[in-house]
């Protein structure tokens, strides 16, 4: 029987999901190693087949297709931890990545230390050339000049090349020069040109998104190397794809040029995951994706039906980190995961995050040299969490180190260790709450209309409260929460997207240039699918392009019908901007006309996905706890708590509150006032007793 593998690395824990033809999921979970991250896979990949009765190496000869998702590009990027780069830019434009992209979230805060440039300003040079708006040449090439910046670079010892020369996405002929003369004398010197990476008007995005993605190839390229090296070790001989930020998978020489679509390849996937099931429980309305993990906790959002997308995507606070331009699914991060240290500040406040534990030392109750209190600790003495059956009895948990970290936070606050467990729960919750708010309250969206979609592994500790919160009267968390972004690399499909920068207007649209850069766009597209032989699979290719009104700063991004544009296709996609901007701002400006920035195809590759038959629904004997043990709830202090197996539930069955639901790699807390029916479909409809 074949198998399907998508594996996850976090910072925290390793997560593998194994499904077989009948679309049955088994989840493994490990902690990760960073120093090695194939040991970590190893682990995970053991945990999943154990139930199957293989070894890794049986499974893995029984696999036909992997899936791979990583943080190690994410984390290179925020730590700094990236190959020495250079940027190449039109002379007197040294200083775009110092000068930034304009905003700041207070403008009178003038505390706030301007945030450094992606990379320093003495790696950035200029080269004598200058094209005009209308790719006019304002000045040459100076070829002679070039090669003594070279030189530089050569005796620099620079690993990467970053190139972003002005309107180069008008006419490339300049920077297509510069890279070649870099190929020819920095031979093996990985270099990305900007106008092929991110063909947009908008320099500063441009240089950034060039710059993130050149520092990135000599890390991923071993990286992703390393990765396929150890798979192929443990005896795998299947196809291997990557999951990557825009939600969907591409292959392992497309991410070795292009590892920048790698940033939040992982959290990416908890959206998808969360579309597949809120379909299969027919959940209609919008879905809040909540993912939380061992270090951060993302949230996500599902909007009539679709994945909500970004370009604008910030590594580090919104304009103090740095900005990732290309499509990616909106997910927004705070630290607020499971190993989030909670602290007291100056003013003797209990803060929680955005430290984290991580896997290494992790929590004190995991008993590898942590002493500070996480959440996870909190949950260990609020008696949530069995420290005897943590990840199904394979990682037990040591409950007198958890009750000793905490003891520390609760003698700072004057309270009981239960009491200070139930405010560090409640603290990371507020974090966990204005990530909420930012993605659907600040866009226009009521989250007492949605539901709310649970994942990770510390989801289930706080989920109801949160969703009290913020008035989600249905919270869906699946079996499966524990590693919903792997999850959701079972249900992704292959895409990959090209861009054309064409400026013009509704006012003088030239029709021509426009659908030339579509039919080009089309078939450098079709001609990837046809290299990656998807004769055999669905194909579909959609356009999308950047709008707005003439004068505004930000652009949204419209679908477009098709690719001749007549007056009448002209008219829709005008009329489609107009209901964008209506919905996402609440006005409409039908007199103003509208400027089309860059035009985008996308190719997807609709794999078949493996979906399970419903389970029968269980008998009329109510389900029965296996413990009952003593457990705090703020509202009522600490009570008699019942403690139920998850796998012994069927569909069908219903536990009320307070209670806890012990599943093997994730945990349901069900506060008074709570509770929860497993469905049909393997998932836990949790009605929190909010009204709408």
């Amino acid at each position: 029987m074949p198998y399907e593998i998508s594996v996850d690395t976090g910072g925290t824990f390793t997560d593998a999901v194994v499904s077989d033809e009948s679309g049955r999921f088994w989840i493994g979970k490990a902690p990760s190693t960073p120093e090695r991250i194939a040991d970590g896979i190893r682990d995970a990949l053991a945990a999943a087949a154990a139930p199957l009765g293989l070894e890794v190496a049986g499974l893995l000869a029984r696999t036909s297709l992997l899936v791979y998702g990583t943080t190690a590009a994410t984390n290179a990027v925020v730590t700094g931890e990236r190959a020495r780069t250079a940027l190449l830019v039109t002379e007197g434009f040294e200083d775009i990545l110092v000068f930034r992209e304009g905003g700041k979230h207070n403008a009178h805060d003038f505390a706030t230390p301007y945030p450094e440039p992606y990379l320093p300003r003495r790696h950035t040079f200029g080269v004598r050339e200058r094209l005009n708006a209308e790719g006019g040449v304002e000045r040459p090439l100076d070829e002679a000049h070039l090669r003594e910046v070279i030189a530089v670079l050569q005796r620099g010892r620079f690993e990467a090349i970053a190139v972003c020369l002005l309107f180069s996405v008008v006419d490339p002929t300049h920077e297509r020069r510069v890279g070649r003369l870099l190929g020819e004398l920095l031979p093996g010197v990985p270099v990305t040109l900007s106008h092929a990476l991110l063909p947009i008007l908008r320099e500063f995005r441009r240089a950034s998104a060039a710059a993130i993605n050149a520092s990135l190839c000599p890390r991923m390229a071993r990286h992703l190397a390393g990765m396929e090296r150890d798979l192929r070790a443990l005896g795998y001989r299947g196809a291997i794809l990557v999951s990557t930020s825009g939600g969907a998978c591409m292959e392992v020489p497309q991410l070795v040029d292009q590892p920048i679509h790698l940033v939040k390849s992982g959290p990416a996937m908890a959206p998808v995951a969360a579309r597949e099931y809120g379909a299969r429980e027919g959940e209609r309305c919008n879905l809040i994706v909540c993912d939380a993990g061992g270090t951060t906790f993302d949230v996500g959002l599902v909007r009539d039906g679709a994945l909500v997308r970004t370009r604008e995507t910030w590594l580090g606070p919104r304009w103090l980190g740095h900005l990732v331009s290309l499509s990616s699914i909106d997910v927004r991060s705070v630290g607020a995961g499971g190993g989030s240290i909670a602290w007291l500040d100056d003013g003797g406040l209990l803060r929680v995050g955005p430290h984290s534990a991580g896997a290494d030392p992790g929590p004190a109750c995991y008993g590898r040299g942590g002493t500070a209190a996480t959440v996870t600790d909190a949950a260990v003495v609020a008696g949530y969490l069995l420290p005897e059956r943590f990840l199904a009895g394979r990682m037990p948990l040591d409950p007198e180190r958890a009750r000793t970290a905490v003891g520390v936070v609760a003698a700072g606050l004057g309270r009981s260790a239960p009491e200070a467990a139930a405010a560090i729960l409640h603290v990371a919750g507020e974090t966990m709450l204005a990530a909420v708010l930012d993605v659907t309250v600040a866009e226009g969206l009521d989250p007492r209309e949605c539901t709310l979609v649970a994942g990770g592994g510390a989801a289930g500790l706080t989920v109801v409260d949160l969703a009290r919160e913020i008035g989600c009267a249905r919270v869906l968390l699946p079996r499966t929460a524990s590693a919903l972004s792997a999850c959701g690399m079972q249900f992704a499909d292959v895409a990959i997207e090209h861009g054309a920068g064409v400026f013009t207007s509704s006012a003088h649209f030239a029709r021509e240039r426009v659908e030339q850069a579509l039919a080009s766009l089309a078939r450098d597209l079709e001609a990837i699918a046809v290299r990656l032989e998807t004769g055999a699979l669905r194909r579909s290719i959609d356009f999308v392009v950047e709008a707005r009104y003439a004068g505004q700063v930000w652009e949204l991004e419209v679908p477009v019908p098709r690719t001749t544009l007549d007056p009448s296709a002209l008219a829709a996609l005008v009329e489609a901007f107009h209901g964008v901007h209506e919905r996402v701002f609440s006005v409409r400006d039908d007199a103003s006309a509208v400027e089309f920035l860059a035009w985008r195809a996308r190719l997807t590759v609709h794999l078949e996905h493996r979906r399970p038959r419903p389970a029968d629904p269980a008998g009329t004997a109510p389900p029965r706890p296996f413990v009952v043990r003593a457990a705090y709830f703020p509202a009522v202090g600490e009570v008699e708590t019942p403690f139920f197996a998850g796998p012994s539930l069927a569909a069908g069955d219903r536990v009320a509150g307070p209670a806890v639901v012990a599943e093997p790699t994730t945990t349901v807390v069900l506060p008074p006032g709570a509770a929860a029916t497993l469905s049909a479909h393997g998932c836990y409809l949790i009605d929190t007793g909010a009204r709408r």
